[in-house]
């Protein structure tokens, strides 16, 4: 069979690969795709008349790419083209196709939306508040922290930001710089129109997954999640991030001064590393989040909403401890993989990813089993750090970084998996294209023993300003 898999990135590279190893699969496009989709055997990069699909939201090309090429199957990774209606395209070209229609992203494309939903069918969530106007969530949040000492707040942007329009606050300066940020000098554009400010839990955070097919929903694995782009004692990183976000020179005195104050910003990205499966979550706290979390959405969202879901739903999950019991409270919804989860989660899948495919497009999946191996998996990704260049001064990611910087000993990798989230083939080897550039992937018997073979492995590469936390597979604050 011939698999079209939707994505730009690392996730899309992990989902390629795992198609790649079915014996019923005979080839694999990615589109758009990057410089390491062709790492893989079976893995080529979708064109179209000669030419490469432009982006993932080239629903057109896209669409047509799959026709033309009799694709007996799609799998759309991110949520932008999702929420652009890719799956219904595709239905109507007669294309069957893993993900939600259109009409369903709104749980991930609007998180005030979601977050009134589950509250209204009694799914566990922290308290929040909804504003569209940036006046008077300054003023909440002032009058929040002057009436709540010792709590804190999470500011999101309430629409579409690729992982990046969410603020955990540990101080009131920190908050309204966040309203700042997202809905005066809308750094993320239209998302920001409105924002859902959030009671800032403290517990285990995880990223759990699952399948379903609009009827039936199964776990499809989980991770924990690395968000921060910082390691926790990383002042001097977190102080040029500050300098080039600012554009304000500070001494390290001075940061560590505010580091101290909880006021040196360590910016929540769209995720440094993971660890699969999550060192916290057992088979009994597995069944708590399906009883209590996921079956509920897919089953209220069919019966008071009318919209089926199909795909896989990844609730970003806080457990918390509430009278002895352990709760898994929901802080936002997403209607795809995880990333860069899904690279830590996806190398352990022992079952078919073509069968599951089949079964959530055909109502199936209480007729499959999901199976992941024992072993444990560390992903470490790589990322575009601070550098100096034409363009003067750059922080790097999660903010502004250079590109085009030549990646040296990616062949030389041998115990780990890559996958490329942001790079280009060219002549004389790979380059940078993106602020994520590639994660390593190491699986072992312990969390201990692939963690030393990833970090052994990402010594091997190289390119100007790269920058990888060393804290991934640790128990450290995010």
């Amino acid at each position: 069979m011939k698999v079209l898999v939707v994505d730009a990135g690392g996730r899309g590279n992990a989902i390629a690969h795992a198609f790649s190893r079915s014996r019923n699969v005979k080839e694999v496009y990615v589109a758009p795709g990057n410089g390491g989709s062709l790492l893989f055997e079976k893995c080529r990069l979708a064109e179209l008349d000669g030419k490469r699909i432009p982006s993932i939201r080239a629903v057109d090309e896209i669409v047509k790419f799959a026709v033309k090429k009799e694709v007996d199957i799609a799998y759309i990774g991110p949520e932008e083209p999702l929420s652009l209606g890719l799956v219904d395209r595709l239905e109507e070209a007669g294309i069957p196709a893993v993900g939600p229609k259109k009409e369903a992203t709104i749980l991930e494309a609007s998180k005030c939306w979601a977050k009134d939903f589950m509250r209204r069918i009694g799914v566990p969530i922290p308290d929040y508040w909804n504003f569209d106007d940036p006046d008077e969530a300054k003023a909440f949040v002032r009058d929040y922290y002057a009436s709540n000492p010792g709590k804190n707040l999470v500011v999101k942007a309430d629409g579409l930001a690729a992982g990046k329009g969410v603020f955990v606050c540990d101080s009131v300066e920190e908050a309204l710089m966040a309203v700042d940020e997202i809905m005066v000098k809308k750094r993320f554009g239209r998302a920001g129109d409105r924002i859902e400010i959030e009671e800032r839990l403290y517990g285990i955070e995880v990223a759990f997954t699952a399948l379903s097919d609009g009827k039936h929903v199964v776990p499809f694995g989980h991770a924990k999640d690395y968000k921060r782009a910082f390691d926790p004692d990383d002042i001097e990183g977190m102080r040029k991030f500050y300098m080039g976000y600012f554009g304000k020179y500070i001494t390290p005195e001075e940061a560590r001064r505010l580091y101290e104050k909880g006021m040196l910003i360590n910016p929540n990205t769209g995720g440094m590393g993971a660890v699969s499966p999550h060192p916290a979550v057992n088979e009994e706290i597995e069944k708590r989040i399906m009883e209590m979390v996921v079956e509920p959405i897919i089953r209220k969202f069919r019966e008071l909403e009318g919209k089926e879901f199909k795909g896989v739903l990844y609730p970003v999950i806080m457990l918390v401890e509430e009278e002895g019991e352990v709760v898994p409270k929901v802080l936002e919804i997403n209607v795809r993989d995880c990333d860069p989860g899904a690279e830590a989660k996806l190398p352990r899948l022992e079952s078919d990813i073509l069968e599951l495919s089949w079964a959530v497009v055909e109502q199936s999946l209480d007729e499959v089993e999901v199976r992941f191996s024992e072993k444990h998996a560390v992903a470490v990704c790589a990322v575009s750090g601070p550098m100096v260049g034409r363009e003067g001064f750059k922080p790097g990611y999660p903010s502004d970084h250079y590109t085009n910087q030549p990646i040296r000993g990616i062949e030389s990798v041998r115990d780990a998996v890559i996958y490329a989230n942001g790079i280009a083939k060219t002549d004389g080897g790979f380059e940078t294209t993106g602020g994520r550039v590639l994660t390593l992937t190491a699986l072992g018997e312990s969390v201990e023993e692939a963690k030393q073979k990833v970090y052994s492995e990402m010594e091997k590469i190289t390119f100007p300003g790269m920058r990888y936390r060393k804290t991934i597979g640790l128990d450290v604050p995010e």
